[in-house]
């Protein structure tokens, strides 16, 4: 079997250099096994951002599918929490992702971008309730058109204590598809997506979740 190391996202590269330089201190001042030991600090930095392939990059997915956005652990799957989801009503489906996880963020579902609305705030634990609402994050409302129905969803990146940064890739009037990577969080963060009440929703609380693979919800009409 051919093994296949992931990609290294762009945003390895300042957070790599910096992690080398307890390292060069350590040898410069003549204490060389500490310094190989200290590399593992920039290989473990390199090592959360890893993009690895994933079956969406590949397969035609379901025009009625909406996949998860995130690796990680279902902490809520049902009716929109009230303080977290958009005014109306929504189905909610929240993921969070630990330090382990990979941190690239893919479309759950594809279409157009409508809008991306970054919000300043706090760094609280992403797990924490008043993390959806208080924490920086980015807001993203989508629309896609099918069968001659507007469907419009949003999905929102939220940092997390460790996570100080959320990087946000597509912008309004972008068209892409469901899968498609559009982004990440640094360091342990959360994903909501925000769904109708129509949509069935696949997933309960406690699952894990790959992002781009597993299937998170199917809008009614799906297989006709």
């Amino acid at each position: 079997m051919n093994f296949k190391a992931p990609a290294i996202d762009r945003e390895a590269v300042l957070p790599a250099v910096i992690g080398t330089i307890p390292s060069g201190v350590a040898l410069l001042t003549g204490r060389p096994r500490l310094a190989a030991g200290l590399l593992a600090l920039p290989a473990g930095l390199v090592a959360f951002f890893r993009d690895p392939e994933r079956s969406a990059d590949h397969t035609r997915v379901d025009e009625d599918t909406v996949v998860a956005p995130a690796d990680g652990k279902v902490m809520h799957a049902g009716p929109g929490q009230e303080g977290v989801a958009p005014a109306g009503d929504w189905q909610q489906v929240s993921i969070f992702l630990s330090l382990f996880d990979v941190h690239i963020n893919r479309a759950p579902y594809g279409g157009t971008v409508e809008s991306v609305t970054y919000r300043p705030g706090r760094w609280l634990a992403a797990y924490k309730f008043e993390s959806a609402f208080e924490n920086e994050r980015s807001d993203i409302v989508m629309n896609r058109v099918v069968r001659g129905e507007k469907r419009t969803y949003v999905f929102r990146q939220i940092v997390g204590l460790v996570a100080r940064r959320v990087v946000t890739r597509i912008k309004a009037g972008d068209e892409i598809g469901t899968g498609q990577r559009i982004g990440l969080m640094k360091f342990g963060s959360r994903m909501d997506v925000f769904l109708p009440p129509g949509v069935d929703l696949h997933v309960k609380e406690g699952d894990r979740t790959v992002a781009g693979e597993t299937v998170l919800a199917t809008w009614p009409g799906a297989g006709r």
